[in-house]
């Protein structure tokens, strides 16, 4: 089993062996937790890479990433656990067909293990191959307040409760990640139990950086203009601002078509590589992106 990073320094060398660059408050949070066994808590904009870190500790640690991807209405059962319920019609009718009338002892194998679907919560709970796993609990502002205090609950334990086969607490605790987009607040009470982080856009330096480490064919001038007039991006009244996920699709989509350098024509037929709305492509398409452009390269010279 891989050992835990035993530094902020040696967490962000471990990071950015999986192409992930991160700055030192994010690292030394990550550090923390995974020292301490805390949840961490990842709140920011879409697309800031809160998601991709879970990706990259599961890797750069050999464990198995867990993603419970939260929605509304999500409750306990549909995160811990179902019953497979027609695996369980065709036992009933086999005891039926064969004779076998004893109820308890059918009750007792209709609600047992195998006939048990682990969901993302209680798989985390279990033993797993290479060492806890990393259970990514994603989007949480997407839930409501019942699905939050159920989830304070299992985390500080670490165990989660199946009303047929009792409690099940985990032998280690997992690695537990949650994010937010913050489309409302998360709870107090849930924050105070993970150690904190708002994971902002990267400056501009830290964008070419992932930039170089995500899209390396990338030649250098090319990234430059892609990061600059992105970061510009940012700056303008838009009703969503690209993230780094946004930068670096337009950048394989740039490669993609062999452009070389950017021009007014190519930012325009591949802006919803980075715009996902149609009132912002049509604010920034034509006049807007020419000026944007033109105003980064006199500061790029």
């Amino acid at each position: 089993m891989i050992q835990i990073p035993q530094s902020i320094d040696e967490t962000i060398e471990l990071l950015a062996k999986q192409d992930y660059i991160c700055g030192r408050a994010l690292a030394t949070v990550v550090f923390l937790s995974l020292k301490l066994g805390r949840p961490m808590f990842l709140e920011g904009e879409a697309g800031t890479g809160k998601t991709e870190i879970a990706k990259a500790i599961a890797a750069a640690l050999g464990r198995r990433l867990i993603r419970l991807q939260c929605y509304e209405g999500l409750d306990a059962s549909s995160a811990v656990y179902e019953w497979n319920f027609p695996a369980q019609m065709v036992a009933i009718r086999t005891a039926e067909a064969t004779g076998t009338t004893d109820r308890d002892a059918l009750q007792t194998e209709l609600f047992s293990d195998a006939y048990l679907t682990a969901r993302p919560l209680l798989e985390a709970m279990q033993p797993q191959e290479g060492g806890p796993p990393v259970l990514l609990i994603d989007e949480l502002d997407r839930t409501d307040a019942p699905f939050e205090a159920f989830l304070m609950e299992a985390l500080s334990d670490f165990q989660v409760t199946i009303p047929e086969l009792g409690t099940i607490k985990a032998a280690e605790p997992p690695i537990v990640i949650l994010t937010s987009n913050r489309t409302r607040e998360v709870h107090d009470a849930l924050k105070r139990r993970c150690l904190y982080h708002w994971v902002d856009y990267p400056d501009f330096d830290r964008e070419i950086a992932i930039l170089h480490a995500r899209a390396p064919e990338a030649q250098e001038a090319l990234s430059r203009e892609i990061v600059g007039f992105v970061q510009r991006l940012r700056k303008e009244d838009l009703f969503k601002s690209p993230g780094v996920a946004e930068t670096i699709d337009w950048a394989k989509c740039l490669l993609a078509l062999d452009v070389i350098a950017m021009s007014p024509e190519v930012i325009a037929d591949t802006l919803g590589a980075i715009l996902k709305y149609q009132d912002d492509i049509q604010k920034i398409q034509g006049a807007e992106a020419k000026r944007i452009l033109e105003d980064l390269r006199e500061e790029l010279v």
